[in-house]
C-alpha cells in the first residue's frame, strides 16, 4: 500500500509539480543539517499565535498543532563507547535516523549506553568517505518517498547502502531506533533499483527491540537492570511495529526489567502518521483518531510512565497535552544498575 501511494504521489508530482509545503517536508533532513537557525524559527512559530496563523495561511501547517522543535545540538557519538564487543557477541552498527539525531539525540546516546552495558561494541553509521556530501548524516530517504520524490529517495537510499554494505559484509548487525526507517530499508528501499547492496543491508537491519529480543533468545544478552517496583508503564506501539509483529519483541525485552508492571495500550494508529497530523486539512481528523483510544488511556492513568518508540507517536501525545512518551532505549537506560538514570 505504501508503494502504491508513493507511485501515485510521484505521478501527481510529475503532472502538477510539488507545493512548497511538500518540498519543505521532503527536504527536512537537509534543512535541519544546513540551517540550525530553523530551531529558533520553529520555537517562535510555536510560541506566537499570530505567527502560527500566518504559517497556516502560507504553508498549510495547522496553527493549533505544535511543530517538533530541534534539539540545541544534534547527536554526536559518545567517545567512551567501545567499538569492540565482548567475546562471543556481535558488533552493532547504530543507525541514527534524522529525527532522533536532530530532535531527540538523547535517545541515540541512551541506546549506545544500553548496548555497551550489554557488552556489545557500537559503531555509529556514517556516510562513506567517498560519498557525495560526506559531512551530511545518513538518511533513509523516507521523507522524499512520502512526497512522491522517488529519484531523491533513491539517491538517499544509495548513500545509505554504500555506508552500510561494508558493515553487513563484515557480519555486523545494523540496529535502528525508528521503526519506519528500519522497515523502509527492509521493504520500500528494496524496490528502488539498488540491487544487491540494498538487499544485503535489508537482511542485516533490525529494530532495537528486535535485536535485543534475538539476543535474549540466544542467551547472549545480560543487562544490569535495577528493580522498577512501584512503576507502572503504558506501552503504545508504532504502526510499523504492529505491522511486522515487533510488539512481541517489545514484551520480551520489557519482561527483563525486574518488577516492572507494563500494559499494552489497546489502540490503533495515534493519528499523527508522519506529517499528516500537522497538515491543516487533516489536523482535526488526526486528533479524532488519537481521541478514540490512545489519549483516553493516557488520561485514565496519569501516574503511569509511557513508552512509545515512534517519533510521530510521541509528538502526538505531547501535542495533545499529555507527557511525551519514552523510547525503549531511554527506559532501559534509566533502569541500568550502574551509570544510568540521568
Amino acid at each position: 500500500m505504501a508503494l502504491i501511494k508513493a507511485e501515485y504521489l510521484a505521478q501527481r508530482a510529475t503532472r502538477q509539480g510539488l507545493g512548497l509545503r511538500s518540498r519543505l517536508f521532503a527536504g527536512l533532513p537537509r534543512w535541519l543539517h544546513r540551517h540550525r537557525g530553523l530551531r529558533w524559527l520553529i520555537r517562535w512559530r510555536n510560541r506566537s499565535a499570530r505567527v502560527a496563523r500566518l504559517v497556516e495561511r502560507t504553508l498549510g501547517l495547522a496553527a493549533a498543532r505544535p511543530l517538533p522543535e530541534p534539539a540545541r545540538k544534534p547527536f554526536v557519538r559518545p567517545t567512551a563507547v567501545s567499538e569492540s564487543s565482548r567475546e562471543g557477541l556481535p558488533e552493532v552498527v547504530l543507525l541514527v535516523d534524522t529525527f532522533t539525531r536532530q530532535f531527540e539525540p538523547q535517545i541515540a546516546a541512551h541506546a549506545c549506553a544500553v548496548l555497551a552495558a550489554g557488552g556489545y561494541g557500537v559503531h555509529v553509521a556514517e556516510p562513506a568517505v567517498d560519498a557525495v556530501e560526506p559531512d551530511r548524516p545518513l538518511c533513509c530517504g523516507r521523507t522524499y518517498l512520502a512526497q512522491g520524490l522517488v529519484a531523491q529517495a533513491r539517491a538517499e537510499a544509495a548513500r545509505m547502502a554504500a555506508a552500510l554494505k561494508p558493515h553487513a559484509d563484515a557480519g555486523r548487525v545494523i540496529v535502528g531506533l525508528e521503526a519506519s526507517c528500519v522497515l523502509g530499508l527492509r521493504d520500500d528501499a528494496q524496490v528502488l533499483g539498488l540491487a544487491a547492496d540494498m538487499a544485503a543491508v535489508g537482511r542485516s537491519v533490525l529494530m532495537l527491540e528486535e535485536f535485543l529480543a534475538r539476543e535474549l533468545m540466544a542467551k547472549r544478552l545480560v543487562l544490569p537492570l535495577k528493580s522498577a517496583a512501584g512503576q507502572r508503564l503504558l506501552v503504545h506501539g508504532h504502526c510499523h511495529q504492529k505491522a511486522v509483529g515487533a510488539m512481541k519483541a517489545v514484551r520480551r525485552v520489557l519482561r527483563q526489567v525486574p518488577d516492572l508492571e507494563f500494559e499494552m495500550i489497546d489502540a490503533g494508529c495515534c493519528g499523527m502518521a508522519g506529517t499528516f497530523g500537522l497538515e491543516a486539512e487533516h489536523a482535526a481528523f488526526s486528533v479524532a483518531i488519537a481521541e478514540q483510544a490512545l489519549m483516553p488511556a493516557l488520561r485514565a492513568a496519569p501516574d503511569a510512565a509511557v513508552m512509545s518508540n515512534g517519533f510521530s507517536c510521541r509528538q502526538q501525545m505531547k501535542g495533545l497535552g499529555d507527557r511525551s512518551g519514552h523510547h525503549l532505549a531511554s527506559l532501559l537506560f534509566r533502569q541500568l544498575d550502574a551509570g544510568g538514570g540521568q
